[in-house]
């Protein structure tokens, strides 16, 4: 085996999402890192154009302006996360929707500001599951109703699924790839070890670690209640949105970790988990033996922690 003097060490970024897309991977000296640098940005820029909700022009927005009715081809990029989304939120019972557009931008967590009638428009709705108005052939989507889908849920722990796939095609196949709290290892560190990963503690003052985790070809993914949030009446909301109201989520836990074969997955399922809670998110992340991680936030602000899966169970 080399040792850590004969590898070179990579790590590259750029800008995506209204945040930064990373890279860290090792190679032989003398390999140039220019041409992947381009590549994974054009690969999550591809997928930021295809299912942003803050670009007008974006292919998912073209959809949601298309009428109840319609039938649209999309990318099949695209058409493969909108499967993925029906797919988990059937399998979630609903917890995971990605038909929630209309609530997440009435309540500000779009590219506009709150808007006190979008808020009661969307409390009005009758909710109904987005697997139970939208059907997918292939690329063919058909909107059997009214729904304005929103992949915020998912869309980036794509990106950064995406981001590992544009590495394999430049010959790079050990490598840790992310998007914010969204992370992808691939193989291992060139000393044969796993990628180190801290799960963050739920404080919204500070970036402080509360557990690490040690990942080898596994993606994790956290959804939270202490990055983005909007206050009501002096009470702070999370972004995660309850289904079946069409508003944030009034209790839930601080934070909710999943580890999964890709980051898609392990990102909607984090989400879903995060709206079940934590009794009926155990035995939902047990029923689909996901590794899951629940941190909950008592009312004096004490932190406790219940864990699924063999990587969590005795987090606790």
């Amino acid at each position: 085996m080399k040792t850590s003097t004969e590898w070179m060490r990579h790590a590259l970024n750029g800008p995506t999402m209204g945040t930064r897309w990373s890279a860290l991977f090792f190679t032989d000296p003398g390999f140039d890192p220019v041409p992947v640098q381009a590549a994974l940005q054009q690969a999550i820029d591809t997928i930021d154009a295809l299912m942003s909700t803050w670009k007008p022009d974006s292919a998912l927005m073209d959809l949601n302006r298309a009428p109840p009715g319609a039938s649209v081809r999309v990318h099949d990029d695209l058409a493969h996360v909108l499967a993925l989304g029906l797919t988990i939120g059937r399998a979630s019972g609903g917890a995971f929707d990605i038909g929630l557009g209309d609530a997440v931008h009435a309540w500000g967590f779009g590219p506009d500001d709150a808007d006190v009638e979008g808020i009661r428009a969307a409390l009005k709705v009758p909710r109904r599951p987005a697997h139970a108005l939208l059907d997918l052939d292939g690329s063919q989507v058909h909107k059997r109703g009214a729904i304005t889908l929103d992949l915020n849920g998912i869309a980036k722990g794509y990106g950064v699924d995406q981001l590992a796939q544009a590495l394999r095609s430049h010959g790079v196949d050990a490598a840790l790839v992310g998007i914010d709290g969204e992370l992808r290892a691939m193989g291992c560190k060139p000393d044969g070890e796993p990628w180190t990963v801290a799960v963050e503690a739920p404080d919204p003052e500070r970036r402080a670690p509360w557990s690490i985790l040690s990942l080898q070809d596994a993606a994790v993914a956290t959804s939270g209640d202490y990055r983005h949030w909007v206050t009501v009446q002096g009470r702070r909301l999370s972004h995660t949105m309850d289904p079946g109201r069409g508003a944030p989520l009034v209790s839930s836990p601080a934070s909710v970790t999943v580890v999964a074969p890709t980051c898609a997955e392990a990102d909607a399922w984090a989400t879903a988990l995060m709206v079940a809670g934590p009794e009926a998110g155990t035995r939902l992340a047990a029923q689909h033996g996901l590794n899951a991680l629940f941190l909950m936030r008592d009312a004096g602000g004490a932190v406790s922690a219940k864990g699924c899966g063999p990587l969590f169970e005795t987090a606790a």
